[in-house]
């Protein structure tokens, strides 16, 4: 027991003189906080760009509503529905009804060309065609400026993200695709959900203009209960009449967002352990130059009883500790900077622009400061080996 106490008191001996002496090094030490505080930064703000992606996908939709695609089609865009099927998803066991009768929804999903507000370049963005039912469906849709389209009018309405990233959506704004002269009356909001990312118009008059008949994309049924849904799955596909895909909403989005949060996450990480390397030689680099500085006084105590253990543990923690300051620095940066902040993306599974938000969570903090940690480590551990190896003969000849 002495004996570990004699230990942790030559460790903190140690500890408080390397830190005392840390004023003396004020420029390589802060050069090491300041690289630690940039690779933490950046690997934090690529991360966040996932984590945004991911969450306004998850957040979009409900467990009680049920997306009918044809079979074999992944994504809106790849899918193709008769009148005739909608018809009878309509009667389906299990969906819910509101003052338009049976709650599903048959839309149509084309892509247009709009101009991004930052570059200025073109951007696919989804133009749906919807019923009445399509607002009974999704509840927490609202409009917050202008006003809904009249049903068979040449009139869109834009989702709140859209306006902020493509340029000509304002309410008054006319736009032309294909053929079609179409006039922003409203905007609307949807909770953050993908939807916001959207142009709404009248279905009928989508479908006209681009030729489709009774065609749709889809049909969003929103279910009289969650429950509901194995049963409302199993009358679909087994009727021989249908060929169809039955998926809940929210398990629709959260498969659209796995790709780019994957292929994002991979860059995060590879770009984080690049920048990682150029951190980890400063951080070496400024504790090879401590440890040099620091050579006499930790061969007098090496000569007074001081073990090598000490010495070690004294300068990785010195290194950990500049680590840290890096990372808290990084991790306020990168929160302040971007956590928020809005922007849009491609999603590669729909090829279609989604506006989202870069989130900072917790649990990013969380992982910026152990990579900072793990910096400070790799940077410490051979110096502090010198540090212990010095020899005391030779080092005492320089007093």
């Amino acid at each position: 027991m002495q004996r570990i106490f004699n230990w942790l008191v030559q460790v903190y001996a140690v500890g408080l003189l390397n830190l005392r002496t840390l004023p003396q090094r004020f420029g390589s030490s802060a050069a090491t906080v300041v690289g630690v505080a940039g690779v933490v930064t950046v690997f934090i703000a690529v991360l966040s760009i996932g984590e945004g992606f991911r969450a306004t996908l998850a957040q979009t939709g409900s467990p009680e509503t049920a997306l009918v695609m044809r079979t074999g089609a992944d994504t809106e865009m790849m899918s193709l529905v008769s009148q005739e099927d909608s018809r009878i998803v309509q009667d389906a066991p299990g969906i819910g009804r509101g003052s338009h009768g049976p709650e599903a929804s048959p839309e149509m999903l084309v892509l247009v060309d709009v101009p991004m507000v930052s570059t200025g370049t073109d951007a696919n963005v989804p133009l749906r065609g919807v019923t009445p039912v399509a607002f009974e469906v999704r509840k927490n849709l609202k409009i917050y400026a202008g006003r809904n389209f009249v049903p068979g009018r040449n009139e869109i309405i834009v989702g709140a993200g859209a306006v902020r990233e493509f340029a000509g959506l304002q309410v008054g704004d006319v736009k032309r695709w294909g053929k079609t002269d179409w006039t922003v009356v409203g905007l609307f909001s949807d909770g953050g959900s993908v939807a916001e990312s959207e142009i709404w118009a009248d279905l009928n008059v989508l479908q006209g203009a681009y030729n489709r008949g009774t065609i749709v994309s889809d049909v969003y049924a929103r279910l009289s209960s969650g429950d509901e849904f194995d049963k409302f799955k199993a009358a679909l596909t087994t009727d021989p009449r249908l060929s169809v895909r039955v998926v809940r909403e929210t398990e629709y989005f959260a498969e659209q967002s796995i790709f780019l949060t994957n292929l994002v996450t991979g860059l995060g990480y590879l770009i984080a352990a690049m920048m990682g390397v150029g951190a980890v030689f400063g951080a070496i680099n400024t504790m090879y130059s401590a440890v040099a500085a620091r050579t006499r006084e930790i061969a007098t105590l090496r000569a007074l009883g001081f073990g090598g253990g000490p010495v070690v543990i004294s300068v990785i923690v010195e290194s950990i500790l500049l680590a840290l300051a890096g990372g808290l620095i990084g991790g306020t940066i990168a929160y302040i900077v971007f956590n928020g902040y809005h922007a849009s993306t491609m999603n590669w599974q729909s090829f279609s622009q989604v506006a989202f938000a870069f989130r900072v969570t917790p649990l990013l903090l969380i992982q910026g400061f152990f990579y900072s940690v793990v910096i400070g480590l790799a940077g410490g551990l051979f110096p502090a080996v010198r540090a212990a190896r010095t020899s005391v003969a030779a080092a005492l000849r320089e007093l």
